[in-house]
């Protein structure tokens, strides 16, 4: 039996007025924990690429935006999200132990049996493989080579001081299915707005990282937060100029529009607003406003791509 009150449970990153951790059950929270549901960032992390990329094939085609592949997308984003943090949670239950923000997840301290995490996991993967098989051949087959990289990434702290680069690769992976489940191909776009995702994820995952450093140090976990050190500030903002260039790529690739190059603007500003706030000594509760506004800052650039992809209908 967990000494660990549900109480106390909450964890220091959670939204816990978020109507799904206050409603839960107590024997529910744990899983809600597992999955992040008390913590929907990560969840619209995973998506935005998803919705962008579906969104900039749609203007690139002068196509309305597909709502039904929208809905799919954040079906699937909201369970291969829990999946892959569940997964890495089972993983890395010995370091969490260790760190003082993740030593009270679920795993950590003891409240969810290894076991039932493992069956947890095949519950939200199937979910998951429901929302691809949902999609075209050319969408299922590229959407199957992405558990690869979420197997990789919880090792990777222990062996390279780049684990962010490797979670940049599984995160920004809807920014191809969105366009393949549009065209049926892969495409110079695509990959452009896919190597933008991956160069902001690092971006924010380091910001995401200055809250560990101390503690990560002592536990012998790398990162590129660890790595960039009084350089990070410049790290991040090198990291998410290239990003927004590449996104502006992308755009220029399907032939531009008003819409889509404001929405490019819109994304860059916001990346340089956070730039602006962080440094080596970032306060906790800034580095976690900054890595939370990275929704919005993905919103802005879906949002003008979405619009291009209507104007060419009006």
């Amino acid at each position: 039996m967990s000494l660990i009150s549900d109480d106390d449970a909450a964890l220091p990153d959670a939204e816990t007025d978020h109507p799904i951790w206050r409603h839960a059950p107590a024997w529910v929270r744990p899983y809600v924990q597992l999955a992040r549901l008390d913590r929907p960032v990560g969840w619209w992390l995973l998506l935005l690429p998803c919705w962008e990329s579906s969104a900039l094939a749609a203007a690139a085609l002068h196509r309305a935006p597909n709502l039904w592949h929208l809905a799919l997308f954040f079906i699937g984003a909201v369970v291969m999200r829990g999946a892959g943090s569940t997964y890495n949670d089972y993983v890395d239950r010995e370091i969490d132990s260790k760190v003082a923000r993740t030593r009270g997840r679920p795993l950590a301290s003891g409240r969810v049996s290894p076991r039932a995490a493992i069956w947890f996991i095949v519950a939200q993967c199937l979910v998951g493989l429901a929302v691809l098989l949902s999609f075209n051949g050319y969408t299922i087959a590229v959407g199957l080579l992405s558990p690869l990289i979420v197997l990789v990434y919880p090792f990777a702290k222990r062996f390279t001081s780049w684990p962010q680069a490797i979670l940049g690769f599984a995160f920004a992976y809807g920014a191809l299915l969105g366009w393949t489940a549009q065209t049926g191909s892969l495409g110079l776009p695509a990959l452009s707005l896919y190597a933008s995702c991956i160069l902001w994820t690092i971006g924010y995952d380091t910001i995401y990282a200055l809250q560990d450093v101390r503690d990560d140090a002592i536990a012998g976990v790398r990162s590129t937060a660890r790595l960039f050190g009084a350089q990070v500030k410049r790290a991040v903002g090198m990291l998410y100029a290239a990003s927004a260039a590449f996104a502006a790529l992308a755009v220029h690739l399907i032939g531009g529009g008003l819409f889509a190059w404001l929405g490019v603007a819109a994304y860059a500003a916001h990346l340089a607003w956070q730039v602006s706030l962080t440094r080596e000594e970032t306060p906790v509760p800034v580095a976690l406003m900054l890595f939370r506004s990275n929704r919005d800052a993905g919103l802005l650039l879906s949002a003008g791509f979405f619009m291009q992809s209507v104007a060419y209908l009006i």
